[in-house]
């Protein structure tokens, strides 16, 4: 398990703390902030070697982060944590019944019946993201903390795009969040979510196809719509390469979080999603 770290130590004697962690089959990654100035005091990444088989697997690994990295055992005024996996669907409010959400799920995503299934509602567009967390994680979490509010990884990007975007233009814009096996590809337009979707991937022709696909489906013109990146990915990485022989114009998208320099590992873009 490989193990990066960023600390701003000058500023970890804060009274009170929040924690926000991220997890998904590939890694877990938390940040700690100032709970009364919003300030970042730390942000700490682990990267799995290889993809988790499974969530019970995914509670060993982070069972075993929490007995460990000492920035964990201490208290926290608030805990939020982000389920990021592919198990989850929008669906619009006009066709969305809270008390009957498993046929939601049954076309996108295969179910158990022992599978609890939620809900998140988006404040930014009239839908809600049915989806499966690893209640194992929760449990856990909530032996730890107590109270905690958990969401979707969808659900806080799609808030997070929408409540910042600045495009007002007639084209839309594909955003595609970038992780270690899974991307997902939001499209607005005007301000408006027209697609959202998540997909599997493991090679980078994978990667561009589902990037192509989506453009097609919708009529967007690789020529001229504009590609906003964000997560993990750099203009080094293969994937940047690929998409650039196909997509004309690329960018990375501006975060409004300043706590990476030039010369980290990590950058703002990156983690878009838990510090943002």
């Amino acid at each position: 398990m490989h193990l990066q770290k960023k600390n701003k130590k000058h500023s970890a004697n804060a009274q009170h703390k929040s924690l926000s962690i991220q997890f998904n089959l590939d890694g877990f990654s938390f940040s700690i902030q100032n709970s009364d100035t919003g300030e970042i005091l730390v942000f700490t990444e682990y990267t799995f070697e290889k993809t988790i088989a499974s969530p019970e697997l995914l509670l060993e690994k982070i069972m075993y982060i929490f007995a460990n990295d000492k920035d964990l055992q201490q208290d926290f005024s608030t805990v939020f944590a982000i389920h990021q996996n592919n198990l989850a669907t929008l669906v619009p409010n006009e066709y969305f019944d809270r008390n009957n959400l498993k046929p939601y799920l049954k076309f996108t995503v295969k179910t158990l019946s022992t599978d609890f299934i939620t809900y998140d509602t988006l404040n930014t567009v009239d839908a809600s993201n049915v989806y499966i967390p690893y209640v194992n994680i929760n449990n856990f979490i909530f032996q730890n903390f107590g109270e905690f509010e958990y969401q979707h990884h969808a659900t806080v990007l799609i808030n997070k795009l929408l409540a910042n975007t600045t495009h007002t233009n007639e084209l839309p814009v594909m955003y595609v969040h970038v992780g270690i096996s899974q991307l997902d590809i939001i499209v607005i337009q005007k301000k408006e979510l027209i697609l959202y979707n998540s997909f599997v991937y493991q090679t980078k022709e994978d990667f561009i196809y589902y990037i192509l696909f989506v453009a097609e489906q919708l009529q967007m013109n690789p020529e001229e719509f504009p590609l906003v990146f964000l997560g993990k990915i750099d203009k080094e990485s293969d994937l940047y390469t690929i998409t650039y022989k196909y997509i004309r114009t690329i960018n990375f998208i501006e975060s409004s979080t300043r706590f990476f320099n030039k010369d980290d590992e990590f950058s703002n873009h990156s983690t878009y999603i838990l510090l943002s």
